[in-house]
């Protein structure tokens, strides 16, 4: 190693240039008395005293005879482990007062400028918006999904994207999601199946994204108006906190929409995706027209798969099913 990298590495453990410039010279003369160390720094006896310290202190160098005059170093290895720990613990105290004197400008800007907590994005905005959202996930995405819909190509599979990457998705769905055109076949079906974690509830507060613990996507959709062009994206706040507050009570209450689908002696494909139809809340109708059947024949293959369970009506049904883990 070079006089010139040794003295650096010393310099990032917390030994200044003076003393680095004594531990090359004791390295190079040792044993020696501190009269030659000085002579071959150039240094005073002031100068030379305190960074001899230094490095006695660092557990870096020692006097090589009782008369404490003839100085070399010793095995550093005690000595770098309590310089190490130091430094760690200095860089540590660096990163808790950096990041508290952002903190503190953060709370000023918020005092000073409140739309900086909340952003409007409308229009044409919309779409790029939640597309970077969805790229810009590194741990988790929390959504509550409902119709009416941005109108989004390709939203299906940014969302596989990100389940490819490792992110976990959980969503929880309306009973209008599943009962939507398509949507139950052509979008949840294929993000289950990729591993998202999805569940139903008869209806959902908001309609709502949120990425990590960064921000929030919430959208201003008004059925009745059909008005799904506006909306807001949400800043680390109080705010932001009782969004995710209200998505983990949600999660808690909905039913899972897929889990374990198998058990001793199985049951087939149609009767497993017809529980989770049921357990989800979807209608008859809607239940018929993703299975491909007729009402009559749903109505038939309900009271075989009753019959089947012991179950006297649909709840039993459910309950049993979901007792058993087929949920």
């Amino acid at each position: 190693m070079t006089n010139a990298r040794l003295g650096d590495a010393l310099r990032l453990l917390g030994i200044g240039a003076t003393a680095a410039r004594v531990y090359l010279a004791l390295l190079d003369l040792a044993p020696a008395p501190l009269r030659a160390i000085a002579a071959a720094t150039g240094l005073g006896d002031a100068e030379l005293t305190a960074a001899y310290a230094t490095l006695v202190d660092a557990g870096l160098a020692s006097a090589a005879e009782e008369n404490g005059d003839v100085v070399a170093p010793v095995p550093p290895a005690a000595g770098l482990e309590i310089l190490a720990r130091h430094r760690a613990t200095e860089i540590e105290e660096s990163r808790v007062a950096v990041g508290g004197a952002f903190e503190s400008f953060r709370r000023q800007r918020l005092a000073a400028y409140n739309g900086d907590v909340v952003e409007v994005v409308t229009g044409e905005a919309i779409g790029p918006r939640i597309r970077h959202a969805w790229a810009s996930a590194r741990e988790q995405i929390r959504q509550f999904e409902s119709p009416p819909y941005f109108p989004m190509p390709g939203a299906t599979d940014d969302a596989l994207a990100t389940l490819a990457r490792g992110v976990t998705q959980r969503v929880v769905y309306s009973r209008e999601s599943l009962e939507h055109p398509g949507h139950l076949k052509d979008v949840i079906e294929p993000c289950v199946a990729a591993g998202e974690q999805a569940r139903v509830l008869p209806s959902v507060p908001v309609k709502l994204v949120v990425i990590d613990e960064a921000y929030a996507l919430v959208s201003l959709s008004i059925k009745e108006a059909d008005v799904h062009n506006t909306m807001l994206v949400v800043q680390p706040c109080g705010l932001l906190s009782a969004l995710v507050a209200l998505f983990e009570q949600s999660w808690q209450n909905a039913l899972p929409f897929h889990g374990r689908t198998t058990r001793p002696g199985g049951l087939p494909p149609a009767d497993r995706r017809l529980l989770w139809l049921l357990a989800g809340g979807a209608g008859d109708d809607v239940i018929a027209r993703e299975l491909g059947v007729s009402r009559r024949t749903l109505y038939r293959r309900l009271q075989v798969l009753m019959a089947r369970l012991g179950a006297a009506n649909r709840f039993q049904m459910a309950l049993h099913a979901q007792r058993n883990g087929w949920l």
